[in-house]
């Protein structure tokens, strides 16, 4: 559009829900899974507020067997009179207009949740049609929308004894670039809502065979299942679940409780004898994944309490450093939640809590809770500072190491693994490294490469499995070294994500059970030391083929069985079918390698991703795969074993 031309008949005035429905992505984040499942937690949230004030017990949630989703609550129901200022019932003032509801003064809510205070409304717009039914007052009342618009008057349909909300809706087509509700999803979410709403009970229910639009393995894994999930021990049965598949170091879970300058504040803690770090901070039941004051708070409460326990009980001695923040929390899983009625966030997002009151809150209570429980409980403050102080050596040997390494380089140049096939250009853009598994495999694949775009980094045999290992060992790894330098980012406190060489960082392992080891290792080892490359979209899965299959001359690369009984079926199941069984990358010349699994005209890539809103549900399963304990890990592989396409039978 010219300047000219650029007038205030151009100024587009959206009304009402218009405007959710032409930006849905600035309400709910964006129009993908993610932001359908919003929809869900939007209104929960408006359930879990009732909780919040002491009205609600139970929230039933239900994906329909058309794929539309219910919530039934038994709060006190939406108030059903006429709102005065807009002449129209308060339920469909709730359900039309952005940013109304009990929760925007008038004391309807002390606190409350939801992504922006917008919920019902939201939901509504995007929405192909949505019903409520209120009871309240001993009457039911029920309304209908379509694509946020009422279609019937908010009608008094019967009698009822009990009170409460149940909207039911279906998400619009033309909105989301999918309609289907994940049970699994759905199931980690309100399994934290329950978690941070200690004696509130969700149930989750599935009640779909088949979804429209949906495959039948998407669903088939959770028709019928229901979940109910009910805390009385709230944060503390939080991290006993964060726990799962470690050894605590003591059996209690310190508990910290109390509200200061209008903040309610609530953390659970217990160390385990694993060498990371679980922590999640929460504010009004909102996941906060940058932190924020409330956890600056925290961690400032346990750095001082426990260095002045060492202190006063001799265990740090004169002339030792105090133990950092990072020795303390080593091996540390705990949840802080606050309350405050005004929060404010950093960014749109709420990724950050911002509000100042909020830190010396959660650092007094902490810190004066804490010190009476270490001096009631010496054998546990004890065994803890053991543990710190040995992190802090620990780390103290990890430094000396680092420092050598800085001083070769400074000395002998940045000098890259030997074993790296570099790609000349210089722009990370335009760069991938393929992180590939054996001498055979990495041979085939420098070869096959664009020597141009394409490094490649062979590994020798499985690389250590960092869950098990602290800093100072991890970094005497030589193929852990290799990938650090080659990547150019550093580690841990350390990373710069600025200092990446290549925009792709590509898995290459073989289609087997092996090959998913070694996807496992490798992710554990990025998810827990440069979780930043995952969360910016850089960490990718090569996806090579099971089988190649001859016929007369043409040649098709196949990557399941699936795949290749529909392509048997095309092309007939003669005896002159050649079909070649790939047992790993090495099998397959230089050609086929590219053509297959390398070439970026043809290949599959499937690239990670971190949901931060489950990041407690991923830190669970990293742990039960590559922790100690055994049993968790045998239960996680029986349960889903059976939703493995492509395990190698031969293996």
């Amino acid at each position: 559009m010219s300047d000219k031309n650029y007038g205030a008949d151009q100024i587009q005035i959206l009304e009402g829900l218009e405007a959710v429905r032409k930006r849905p992505g600035m309400y709910i984040g964006s129009t993908s899974s993610r932001g359908l499942h919003h929809l869900v937690y939007e209104i929960v949230d408006n359930a879990v507020d009732e909780a919040l004030a002491g009205y609600c017990t139970t929230i039933d949630v239900s994906i329909n067997p058309d794929n539309s989703v219910t919530v039934i609550d038994d709060g006190r129901g939406i108030p059903t009179e006429i709102n005065k200022k807009k002449g129209i019932s308060s339920v469909e003032v709730v359900f039309t207009i952005l940013h109304a509801g009990g929760k925007f003064g008038g004391g309807g809510y002390k606190v409350s949740g939801g992504l922006h205070g917008v919920g019902a409304s939201v939901v509504n717009a995007l929405s192909e049609w949505l019903e409520v039914v209120v009871e309240r007052d001993g009457k039911q009342f029920k309304q209908r929308y379509e694509k946020g618009k009422p279609v019937t008057p908010l009608e008094e349909c019967g009698t009822s004894e009990r009170t409460g909300t149940t909207v039911t809706f279906y998400p619009d087509r033309e909105i989301f670039e999918e309609t289907v509700f994940d049970y699994d999803t759905l199931k980690t979410r309100l399994r934290e809502m329950a978690f941070l709403t200690k004696g509130l009970k969700i149930i989750l229910r599935d009640k779909r065979e088949n979804a429209e639009g949906a495959q039948d393995s998407e669903i088939i894994k959770t028709a019928g299942m229901v979940k109910e999930f009910h805390y009385e021990g709230g944060i503390k049965e939080y991290v006993k679940y964060l726990n799962k598949g470690k050894t605590p170091l003591y059996d209690a879970i310190i508990y910290c409780e109390g509200t200061k300058e209008g903040v309610y504040v609530e953390v659970a803690m217990q160390h385990n004898d694993s060498y990371n770090t679980s922590e999640y901070s929460f504010v009004n039941n909102i996941i906060t994944p940058e932190g924020g004051t409330h956890l600056t708070g925290f961690r400032n409460a346990i750095t001082k309490t426990f260095n002045d326990y060492a202190r006063q009980m001799k265990l740090l001695k004169d002339n030792e450093e105090n133990l950092t923040g990072e020795d303390i929390r080593e091996g540390l899983s705990a949840i802080i939640s606050i309350k405050i009625s005004e929060p404010q966030f950093e960014g749109q997002t709420k990724q950050k809590l911002g509000n100042s009151v909020a830190r010396p809150a959660v650092d007094g209570i902490v810190s004066e809770q804490l010190t009476y429980f270490l001096e009631q409980n010496p054998a546990v403050a004890k065994k803890i500072c053991e543990k710190a102080i040995l992190a802090q050596h620990a780390r103290d040997a990890a430094r000396k190491a680092r420092d050598l390494t800085r001083r070769k380089s400074a000395l002998e140049g940045w000098s890259l693994p030997g074993k790296l096939a570099d790609c000349s250009d210089k722009d990370p853009r335009k760069c991938e490294i393929f992180i590939v598994e054996g001498d055979s495999a990495g041979g085939s694949a420098k070869t096959a490469r664009n020597r141009a775009t394409q490094a490649i980094l062979p590994l020798r045999g499985k690389i250590l499995n960092v869950e098990k290992s602290r800093l100072d060992k991890i970094l005497g790894n030589a193929e852990i070294r290799a990938m650090i330098t080659a990547f150019g980012t550093n580690i841990s406190e350390e990373f710069d994500i600025s200092k990446l060489r290549y925009h792709k960082i590509i898995i290459m392992t073989d289609a087997d059970v092996d090959g998913a080891h070694i996807d496992t290792l490798m992710l554990t080892f990025l998810y827990r030391f440069m979780p930043e490359l995952i969360r910016q979209g850089y960490v990718y899965l090569a996806t090579p083929p099971l089988y190649k299959l001859e016929k007369n001359k043409q040649v098709w690369y196949v990557y399941s069985d699936e795949e290749l009984n529909e392509l048997l079926a095309k092309v007939g199941r003669d005896q002159n079918n050649k079909i070649q069984r790939y047992k790993g990358l090495g099998e397959m010349d230089a050609d086929q390698l590219y053509d297959t699994t390398m070439d970026p005209e043809k290949r599959v890539l499937k690239r990670v991703c971190i949901n931060e809103e489950s990041n407690s549900e991923l830190d669970v399963t990293f742990t039960t795969l590559m922790g100690d304990d055994v049993e968790p890990r045998r239960e996680f592989i029986e349960a889903n074993a059976k939703y493995v396409k492509n395990l190698d039978k031969n293996a």
